[in-house]
């Protein structure tokens, strides 16, 4: 049986050696991870994609294994993408997050996968999107998209979500400092960590904070009211009440389109990333001149994949 169809089946093992495929640098490896992609293609897309993010120490590997617990225990597939900041110095990455989920490490219906960034912006790996299609085909229902948390520079992943959730401290100075805006404007919910023991108070007066300035940014297009909440991930509270947001924003833009409508508009975006890396910004500019790129664009929205799209352009 061939790696595509043993992920299809299930295959865990097979599934961390894909995307050990996918992140390979080695030239030989490049074709086998594009086709793997592309078989695994069909059966992606039945899953709610949840972006997690916030600035170091905000607890995001706790809060992710209490969460995952939660959704495993109510029948979900829940896929933990992990990326960790890769050091300027000697290019490694601690790629600890699994060792500190000990008990999501070891749930059957929960898997683990930390990746090094290796320098790239945006809180992804640029192979984050290819993994999120080898974990659905192997089918997890949930994906858990947790960014390396460096606090400015977390936009991409909404690129890649359904869900974009940002978790905030309090009792940490000026509650509205510790953020920036365009991390904000992007967040499905916003909730505060840590809310537990003296630090509870701190917890509700931050949240009014929030709620206070998230009045002040445009309504989202999608008809959806951000929301803003606390929990303790030690103490599990708050945690189910995350679940029933989540619940219901899918609900939602399921019912109005926007799900199928975002989704889309995000294969436009990574169609665009892509060709800027593969062929470099002379060659995307070209295409652009020409008007290549909106015929591209059609292809994308018909239903073909990016690395088909790659070889027409590279042939």
């Amino acid at each position: 049986m061939n790696l595509s169809k043993q992920i299809i089946s299930g295959n865990i093992t097979a599934l961390s050696k894909g995307i050990t495929l996918l992140e390979s640098t080695l030239e030989s490896d490049e074709h086998k991870a594009r086709k793997l992609v592309i078989d695994c293609l069909p059966e992606s897309g039945n899953s709610i994609r949840i972006g997690i993010t916030g600035v170091p120490g905000v607890g995001k590997s706790t809060f992710i294994e209490t969460f995952g617990k939660l959704l495993t225990s109510k029948g979900k597939k829940v896929a933990v993408l992990a990326v960790d900041p890769t050091s300027d110095k000697t290019h490694g990455s601690i790629l600890g997050d699994k060792s500190r989920m000990h008990e999501l490490s070891t749930d059957k219906n929960a898997f683990i996968r930390p990746s090094p960034n290796k320098g790239m912006l945006g809180g992804v790996t640029n192979k984050t999107q290819d993994s999120i299609v080898l974990c659905e085909a192997a089918g997890f229902n949930i994906i858990l998209i947790e960014t390396v948390g460096v606090g400015q520079s977390e936009t991409t992943v909404s690129n890649l979500v359904d869900f974009f959730l940002l978790l905030m401290l309090a009792g940490a100075g000026d509650e509205l400092q510790g953020i920036k805006r365009g991390i904000m404007e992007l967040a499905d919910a916003l909730i505060i960590t840590k809310s537990d023991g003296e630090n509870i108070q701190n917890a509700k007066n931050a949240c009014l904070e929030y709620k206070r300035a998230l009045h002040m940014f445009p309504e989202l297009t999608n008809g959806w009211t951000p929301q803003v909440g606390i929990c303790s991930a030690i103490e599990n509270s708050g945690i189910t009440k995350i679940y029933d947001i989540v619940e219901k924003f899918n609900f939602q833009m399921l019912a109005n389109g926007w799900k199928d409508e975002n989704r889309e508009k995000q294969k436009i975006f990574w169609l665009h990333q892509t060709i800027k890396e593969e062929f470099g910004k002379k060659k995307y500019q070209n295409l652009i001149k020409h008007k290549r790129i909106k015929e591209l664009e059609k292809q994308i929205k018909s239903g073909e994949n990016i690395y088909e799209i790659l070889l027409k352009i590279d042939n």
